[in-house]
């Protein structure tokens, strides 16, 4: 049965990437009518517009690195780099330590990192500049921040020595991890709190998208809640307490393409980062 998992992810077709990608926001996008965190006074589609402009320059961006990461995946393994090829494990433990460490690496380490080198946070920004984040915004990525992701997604299977079937599962898991935890849903209080022991909850990661510090440096985490636990980035703030957008940007132009792709080049958008 494994065997079959790991034989499937490691050709899955490009059309079914595709389809867990769209199959997320739908699913997300219908809770979060049913069960909605914040009532937000929108146009849904109309906000959705925007974050689904970025998400697809994030998927044209990828696409540019696959064959790089793919090939540095069989490099790994044919010269045995890596964790996963230095410590031989079986499938199960190359799933579970393989998934841990490019989670560590693809999302919590380049993250703390865009929140520290300037030039990286000022792409990151736009991300931030959502005033009205719901599952859509989980892909809303400037260019220039899709492509520091994807040069840490190849720092990860170096480090990791990960084989294609893993990074495929990574990847998805990663597609579908931050559509949930950037939904606009209202779980019960007591149930958040029990997953953001495991992977990141909604409301946990609702904290880092407040407004200022020191609620935007914490909660770094994508799928695994561990991480900001063991390196003391966890920050509990209430989600009641939780302002959307960034308090060194225009508020009232998140949907404003224009400004969002341009912010990073924007000398009067000042920020001590």
């Amino acid at each position: 049965m494994f065997e079959n998992l790991i034989s499937y992810f490691d050709h899955i077709p490009s059309s079914h990437r595709a389809l867990i990608l769209a199959g997320g926001i739908s699913f997300f996008w219908l809770l979060e009518y049913a069960m909605p965190l914040v009532s937000f006074r929108y146009n849904k589609w109309k906000h959705a517009g925007i974050n689904l402009l970025f998400t697809f320059t994030t998927i044209v961006v990828n696409f540019g690195f696959a064959l790089w990461i793919v090939k540095l995946s069989d490099w790994t393994i044919a010269n045995q780099i890596g964790v996963l090829q230095w410590f031989p494990m079986g499938n199960w433990g190359q799933l579970i330590v393989g998934l841990l460490l490019l989670d560590l690496v693809g999302a919590y380490f380049v993250h703390w990192v865009e929140h520290k080198v300037k030039v990286m946070w000022k792409f990151h920004m736009v991300h931030h500049a959502d005033t009205m984040v719901d599952t859509t915004t989980a892909n809303r990525h400037h260019p220039g921040e899709s492509v520091f992701r994807a040069l840490f997604t190849l720092l990860g299977v170096l480090v990791c020595g990960a084989p294609m079937w893993l990074v495929m599962i990574y990847q998805s898991l990663s597609v579908v991890s931050s559509q949930f935890n950037h939904a606009n849903i209202r779980l019960p209080q007591w149930l958040d709190t029990l997953i953001s022991y495991v992977i990141v909850s909604p409301n946990m990661h609702k904290v880092h998208h407040h407004m200022s510090r020191p609620q935007t440096d914490s909660n770094y985490g994508n799928i695994f809640a561990i991480w900001d636990r063991v390196f003391g980035t966890f920050n509990s703030t209430s989600v009641s307490q939780v302002q959307y957008g960034l308090d060194v940007l225009d508020n009232q132009r998140d949907g404003d393409l224009g400004y969002q792709i341009k912010a990073p080049f924007d000398s009067n958008i000042k920020t001590d980062y």
